[in-house]
């Protein structure tokens, strides 16, 4: 059973990273220059996945199905508490209150869009697909506020550096605000097909684009000096300690089936690749963000199958 899991689940994630490695090698080539990739990265984020969201939201959720949609938002913050706790508990070993902040970072924050939402269109059935689309949004919801506040607190950390509230609203978040507010008051049933047709065929686009920022942003990272270390110590507790502890609560508690895979990819999930876009923005020095996006992405081809399929065998046993 776990061998036919693990073949599944394995064939769905190299068929992502191949999608990713596309990226990688346009931008390595120099086909898909700076200017390319910052282009891409704004049409994704700008364009392609708030019609995602606004498309799917409008078609498929309601408030009456989803009662407790306000919880999606909170797995996310207790996700990223989780995170923060264990990572505070190797901090440690890390050297340096810059490595530490960045260590910290990395622990805390997956990538919790794009290679989810990727996966879910990979491993499961249409029906399912578009609930757990729904699930991940909501999620997206709560996992966006607080990595483009606290988690840039945390990389850019002094004294000097003020808040920005606008940096809260990136344009998947108002997106899902405005698609439930839009649902809420009923005006999704007055939207005729003619319109939602078009917009629903951007929105398409996203996951292949998607991947191909994932894979340029890993291609422009630029690796000097091996911090092995804390390396090692990210990917120990990122991609092996978390979804561990994830598996152990998922089968004392047993959570309906969508619910709990949503909650093991995102504590498998590699480092999120928004990280060392904060760096760049904030120019701050990257001393280890880099290096633990890279490599964990790496490792995780390896890891995020192990865990979907050892989920995938409690979920049968259930």
């Amino acid at each position: 059973m776990f061998n036919e899991s693990f073949k599944i689940t394995g064939l769905a994630v190299a068929q992502i990273f191949l999608l990713a490695a596309i990226g990688y090698f346009l931008v390595k080539k120099n086909i898909l220059g700076e200017d390319g990739m910052n282009s891409l990265s704004r049409l994704v984020i700008e364009i392609t996945l708030p019609l995602m969201i606004f498309c799917q939201l409008v078609k498929d959720f309601r408030f009456y199905l989803y009662p407790d949609w306000w919880v999606f938002p909170l797995i996310s913050i207790v996700i990223t508490i989780a995170g923060l706790l264990l990572g505070m508990i190797f901090m440690g070993l890390i050297k340096g209150p810059a490595h530490k902040l960045q260590f910290l970072s990395l622990v805390s924050f997956q990538n919790a869009g794009y290679l989810p939402l990727a996966l879910a269109a990979s491993l499961l059935s249409p029906e399912k697909t578009d609930t757990l689309f729904i699930y991940l949004f909501l999620f997206l919801l709560g996992f966006n506020l607080v990595i483009w506040s606290f988690g840039v607190y945390l990389l850019t950390f002094t004294r000097t550096k003020r808040f920005e509230l606008g940096s809260l609203f990136s344009p998947p978040v108002i997106a899902t605000l405005f698609s439930l507010i839009f649902i809420f008051f009923g005006l999704n049933k007055i939207v005729p097909d003619f319109i939602i047709k078009p917009l629903k065929a951007v929105g398409d686009c996203t996951l292949p684009l998607a991947m191909l920022v994932v894979g340029g942003s890993l291609a422009q990272i630029r690796l000097s000096h091996i911090e092995t270390k804390g390396v090692l110590l990210i990917l120990l507790a990122k991609l092996v300690i978390l979804p561990a502890l994830g598996l152990l609560l998922i089968f004392k508690f047993r959570p309906p089936e969508l619910i709990g895979l949503l909650i093991i990819i995102q504590l498998a999930m590699p480092p999120a690749t928004s990280l060392s876009l904060i760096m760049r923005h904030y120019k701050k020095e990257d001393l280890l963000i880099s290096q633990g996006v890279f490599f964990g992405h790496l490792i995780s081809i390896i890891t995020l199958p192990l865990f979907l399929s050892l989920y995938f065998m409690i979920a049968v046993i259930k």
